[in-house]
């Protein structure tokens, strides 16, 4: 039987258009894109206390998940009356009029125009130059397991609450897990990403080896790196109850404190979270309440206890550039995953030797943000092979340009 062209659903005393609502967004779990409206309706409270009244990053997923999704951060002009605006300025001189979803009717017409995520800013339309959100993204480089996750947010956890903020964990969709910790809107991004990359510091010098604060990928080894970059102005993050583009349809979870250790991501999907929280609600429900918003003072009197953060040498050939330490060599650029993983096992074939010798970190496969998608780009860490036995640089398998066809100015 044909799926319907669309229907008109009621959230919230507002009438919403969902086109194509049989349409299956999930084949294994069979979730169609009605099933997605009706779950975002289901969990509003949770999903607007982390998105609502923020500018939001529209990230589409118009062909599917197992296609890139594109990145939109203009609104669209035909945006309904319930859904606000509010116009970011970006540092390279840009500026964008991006969504500000207020209710469930808000959320349903985002997942109505291929959203799945919710990615929102970490400031209040009212404020846009100063965050109320420092995120903590734990990122666990390959070969990390959830025991050595949990234990560096719990050192996370400590260095926070000695500076008397508090995190509030969840899952983050995929692997890691995210702390989300509400402060006073009184510092502006620099200020903010300095507390964040000051906090992971700190939690590298308290777990060393089980945590890291380097920036560079292939410094990191089996480690979880505490990225305090989410925190730069131009970042998003996939906010509490998103769910992920998996295949088992995963949600990123709000967890309390006690249930984090025994936790598992791959637990919680569409279907367990609309259990759970109809069982329990909002293990966040009091983020927001005056006790859990703190100050960054503390952060930033240890950061200028540190001194300034180790930055990475730069290269000799006059172009700035920065010059790793490790022996990596570069092996494709690609438009999709899937190209990325077939470029990989292609190298690996050609060079069986090497390949046994490497240890799961050393294989970056990095998604890269372009005009208005994601590229991959596929580098290997030769550290673990002997000099002698280490393959040089070869031209790429695949060169895909991300930039081809599109004019910049001042761009050759």
């Amino acid at each position: 039987m044909a799926g319907r062209d669309a229907e008109i659903i009621e959230v919230g005393g507002h009438e919403v258009r969902i086109s194509h609502p049989d349409k299956v967004v999930f084949p294994q779990p069979g979730l169609t894109k009605r099933d997605l409206v009706d779950y975002y309706v289901a969990v509003a409270d949770g999903a607007l206390r982390g998105a609502g009244g923020r500018p939001m990053v529209l990230k589409r997923f118009v062909k599917g998940i197992d296609h890139e999704a594109f990145f939109q951060k203009r609104v669209p002009e035909n945006h309904p009356e319930f859904i606000d605006t509010a116009t970011l300025h970006y540092a390279r001189g840009t500026s964008a009029e991006e969504a500000v979803v207020r209710d469930a009717a808000g959320l349903a017409w985002v997942v109505n125009l291929g959203c799945l995520d919710l990615n929102p800013h970490p400031v209040r339309a009212e404020d846009l130059d100063h965050p109320d959100e420092l995120r903590v993204d734990l990122d666990p480089m390959p070969g990390v397991d959830w025991s050595q996750i949990v234990d560096v947010a719990f050192v996370a956890a400590e260095v926070l609450d000695d500076v008397g903020l508090v995190g509030w964990p969840k899952t983050s969709g995929s692997r890691g897990l995210h702390l989300n910790v509400r402060i006073a809107a009184e510092w502006d991004f620099r200020q903010v990403r300095l507390a964040a990359e000051t906090l992971a510091r700190e939690v590298e010098r308290r777990a060393p080896g089980l945590a890291t604060a380097r920036w560079w990928k292939e410094e990191r080894g089996e480690s979880v790196f505490v990225d305090f970059n989410q925190n730069a102005k131009d970042r998003t993050v996939a906010s509490a109850y998103s769910v992920r583009p998996l295949p088992d349809a995963r949600v990123s979870t709000p967890l309390d404190w006690g249930e984090v250790r025994d936790s598992r991501p791959e637990r919680f999907t569409v279907a367990t979270v609309l259990e759970r929280f109809a069982e329990r609600g909002d293990p966040h429900a009091g983020i927001d309440e005056p006790g859990s918003v703190g100050r960054l003072d503390g952060l930033l009197r240890l950061a200028e206890e540190l001194g300034p953060a180790e930055k990475a040498p730069r290269g000799g050939g006059g172009d700035g550039r920065r010059q790793s330490t490790m022996p990596l060599i570069e092996i494709a650029r690609t438009e999709t995953k899937p190209e990325a993983i077939a470029a990989l096992e292609q190298w690996k074939a050609t060079h069986p030797d090497a390949s046994k010798l490497l240890h799961p970190a050393d294989v970056l496969v990095d998604g890269m943000r372009g005009s208005s998608s994601l590229w991959y780009r596929v580098r290997v860490n030769l550290q673990h092979v002997p000099e002698a036995e280490r393959p040089a640089q070869e031209p790429l398998i695949a060169d895909y340009d991300p930039w081809a066809g599109r004019e910049w100015p001042g761009r050759p």
